[in-house]
């Protein structure tokens, strides 16, 4: 059915628990933020509103809530890649060390440590959102591949099938990215572009389990997101109702947004586990396949943008030997 151990990816996040932590903070306390800089902007809309009938001070609060998250959202669009480098990459690097049998350090040093290995990987921030960019529209690109193949062959409403498949697929692939990164720590290399392209080559020519078993972690994740946002109704609804104003829609993205922090604080690092014990168990022995590295250069404009940076990296690595070397 599926190729990966649910036990033992629980048992690697219990391990990983000072990160589980971070997780929770982090993205509960962006689902927090949204709610109080929404109810705060609601709450001076409703202020503005004062000087106008009701029904002016009703749209003002509305807009003054809109206004709020809005701002909120922006802020944590510039801070996304700083979640990525510190808390997403972090995690993944002592899930890694776990696999490999490797024995880790204990409360706020595991932090620290896995800060350390992923600045020796990938340096800054920037470069690792970069990369991540790029291997997403790889997957993406992958993905396209499938769904095309599907929509060629004589099947009964096969173009039907094939939308649903691409709904399907654009949720299962948002696994997918973090494991291409996690071959990139694995490996230990110091050019991070070029394990990207390799760890990209890998997933392409074994797409087919990977897209399966992605695809039953999909099914799960998002089933108990589903779960979680039912529970997350009432207490969202209460929050509505005691910001000023009448905000009905209120309720329905607080809990979404509740269900959400679940999601990324719970749910996606269990799903990234399942996906690493695949991956590695997938590619063991294997090397990258130079008809996939081909079909890849003529299928994703990213992917070709990514080997130029890894060749770009490569050449400057080997200057500077040579500069070393004649020192």
């Amino acid at each position: 059915m599926w190729d990966f151990n649910i036990g033992s990816a629980f048992g690697m996040m219990g391990r990983t628990l000072p990160f589980i932590i971070l997780r929770m903070a982090v993205y509960f306390g962006i689902a927090i933020g949204y709610v109080l800089v929404t109810g705060t902007g609601a709450g001076i809309g409703y202020g503005v509103g004062i000087v106008g009938g009701p029904d002016f001070q009703a749209n003002s609060t509305i807009w003054g809530g809109i206004i709020g998250f809005g701002i909120f959202g922006a802020v944590m669009y510039w801070a996304r890649e700083y979640i990525l480098y510190i808390v997403k990459a972090g995690h993944i690097a002592v899930l890694i060390e776990l696999m490999d049998g490797k024995k880790l350090p204990q409360g706020r040093s595991q932090l620290t440590h896995a800060t350390t290995v992923v600045k020796q990987r990938f340096g800054q921030a920037s470069v690792l959102f970069a990369i991540d960019q790029l291997i997403k529209g790889v997957v993406k690109a992958i993905s396209g591949l499938v769904r095309g193949i599907l929509t060629v062959l004589p099947i009964p409403g096969a173009q039907q099938l094939a939308g649903i498949l691409k709904a399907f697929l654009s949720v299962a692939v948002g696994f997918v990215d973090e494991v291409i990164l996690a071959y990139a720590i694995r490996t230990q290399s110091d050019n991070a572009w070029m394990s990207a392209k390799e760890a990209l080559v890998l997933y392409g020519q074994n797409y087919k389990v990977m897209l399966k078993n992605a695809a039953w972690l999909a099914f799960i994740v998002y089933g108990l997101g589903f779960l979680v946002f039912l529970l997350m109704l009432a207490p969202a609804a209460l929050i509505v109702y005691l910001m000023p104003g009448a905000w009905t829609a209120g309720g329905f993205i607080f809990a979404l947004l509740f269900a959400w922090s679940v999601k990324a604080a719970l749910l996606e690092p269990f799903a990234i586990t399942c996906m690493m014990q695949v991956y590695f168990k997938t590619i063991e022995g294997q090397r990258p396949d130079p008809e996939w590295e081909a079909k890849l250069e003529q299928l994703s404009k990213k992917f070709r943008k990514l080997k130029e940076r890894a060749l770009g990296s490569a050449g400057e690595s080997g200057a500077a030997s040579g500069v070393e070397g004649t020192s």
